[in-house]
């Protein structure tokens, strides 16, 4: 049964020593205390292996806004106050006298719902849940937030989720996807449903393909181990590129609330055609960087960062159809990797052309229009409009394609730009589940991705090298250009 919820009273974070708590969660707690978002009274409660006591924790708190929070927005009584919500419990998940301890803890610190963050290895998300049942740590009023991914293929993501939800109700689960905690992509939503400019053009009468790109110049940057057994198509297309799909395809959820949103985004990706073994060689291709520039400096390829040969995968290019009728017949292009030529995130919708030209005997050229949504590393909207080039024309009419262009760092200048982890934190403190990710949603998706990776392994053929600060592969070029498009670059 779903449980009501309240806004927590504690949130505990497993892993609160690591990278990703150093780096993301510690700096978004910090940014909602700013603002005096946290609950009245809410405690933060860190638990890892490490043997560190509360006046460590709270040093590793301190060393955490030093380093990554900008200078300008550093308060000491902010930081005062953070640190006084601050507390410490170590523990091992295979260590049952110290999940005793923990368990203790929890209780004496708990005035009401309690959060579970678990920023962990997934190996550990059924142990770690298991444990919290064992000491009466589930129940009403609580809930868990787990990290990508969900396993590393179907059968482990169904095995995981059955594991959580043992102790766990499905409506006490929050799976986090960061992507939909980002500015840009929520903007993605009233862009869509807030205007009604767009809405009736959203369809195949009107679009004519869309290109979804997640482009980085980084490499592996010491995640080679994980990186390798886990390659572009599961570490990114699997789940922040499917859910960005799923924004786009979605039709209108009859409120913005977590159950209507969810139930429109598995409808897309139960909609997606299966990619198999007999379709890969056309509609997808892998690659793998090899060594080349960024940014004019030189830069080993993969195999030299990982220190051992390997056919991962660091570059996925596809071509996705969504059987329905808003996109029958659209093609959607998704592409994703590695050492690129440069940095962002953004997805592109061309429209269309005119059916009929009546600039064509002055010798006028039009270009189809094309929205352009920019999601990182700034945040803009772009449509592109056919407009009259100034002048007297008398060599004939001429037409420049010309950007409507809504700057939102402009625009928004005064607003500061928030970690997309303070507005997943508030949600799940707070109960909101619109953000997160359904455990269909998650399973679905699995389901798609490895038909494509049982095509790749059952045809046995390496990923393409490309090298560094390109684009990807040449069959990426090769695969939209057979169908009459072209990757914007």
């Amino acid at each position: 049964m779903p449980v009501t919820t309240s806004s927590a009273s504690l949130l505990t974070i497993f892993g609160a020593t690591g990278d990703l708590a150093q780096r993301m969660l510690l700096p978004s707690l910090y940014g909602l205390e700013a603002d005096r978002l946290l609950p009245a009274g809410m405690n933060l409660l860190g638990t890892a292996r490490s043997t560190l006591d509360e006046a460590g924790f709270r040093d590793a708190i301190a060393t955490s806004i030093r380093t990554f929070v900008p200078e300008a927005q550093r308060d000491a009584a902010v930081l005062e106050r953070l640190l006084a919500r601050a507390h410490y419990q170590p523990a091992s998940l295979d260590d049952d006298a110290s999940m005793a301890a923990l368990a203790a803890r929890v209780h004496a610190l708990r005035d009401g719902d309690v959060l579970y963050h678990l920023s962990t290895s997934p190996s550990f998300y059924v142990q770690a849940c298991d444990a919290l049942g064992r000491h009466g740590l589930n129940g009403p009023g609580t809930r868990v937030m787990l990290e990508k991914p969900i396993g590393h293929d179907l059968a482990e993501a169904i095995a995981i989720n059955d594991g959580v939800t043992r102790t766990f109700d499905e409506s006490q689960v929050y799976r986090v996807d960061h992507y939909l905690g980002k500015e840009g992509v929520q903007n993605l939503l009233a862009l869509r449903f807030g205007n009604a400019l767009f809405e009736p053009l959203w369809n195949a009468r009107h679009i004519e393909h869309v290109q979804i790109t997640v482009a980085e110049t980084v490499g592996v940057e010491g995640r080679g181990d994980y990186y390798d057994g886990s390659g572009a198509i599961r570490d990114m297309l699997q789940n922040h590129m499917l859910q960005l799909l799923c924004l786009v395809a979605m039709e209108p959820p009859s409120q913005f609330e977590p159950t209507a949103v969810r139930n429109e985004k598995i409808k897309v990706l139960h909609a997606l055609r299966p990619i198999g073994r007999n379709e890969v060689g056309a509609e997808t291709v892998a690659g793998q960087y090899v060594a080349g520039a960024i940014a004019g400096k030189a830069v080993p390829g993969y195999v030299e960062e990982l220190g051992r040969p390997s056919r991962t995968e660091t570059f996925v290019a596809l071509r996705a159809h969504i059987d329905n009728w808003r996109w029958s017949g659209v093609p959607f292009y998704l592409r994703t990797g590695k050492r690129m030529a440069r940095r962002c995130s953004e997805i592109y919708l061309q429209f269309r052309a005119v059916p009929h030209s009546i600039f064509a005997r002055a010798g006028a050229s039009t270009q189809p229009n094309a929205l352009l949504i920019k999601l990182q590393p700034d945040e803009r909207i772009e449509l592109q409009l056919m407009h009259k080039t100034p002048g007297l024309d008398r060599n004939g009419l001429r037409l420049s394609q010309v950007s409507l262009d809504l700057d939102l760092d402009e625009e928004f200048g005064n607003v500061r730009r928030r970690l997309a982890y303070e507005r997943l934190y508030l949600d799940a403190i707070e109960g909101n589940g619109t953000l997160f990710v359904r455990r269909d949603e998650t399973e679905a998706a699995w389901k798609w991705v490895d038909a494509i990776l049982d095509g790749w392994a059952c045809a046995g053929t390496p990923p393409r090298p490309y090298a560094a600060g390109t684009w990807g592969p040449n069959a990426a070029l090769a695969m939209t250009e057979r169908h009459g498009h072209s990757w914007r670059e």
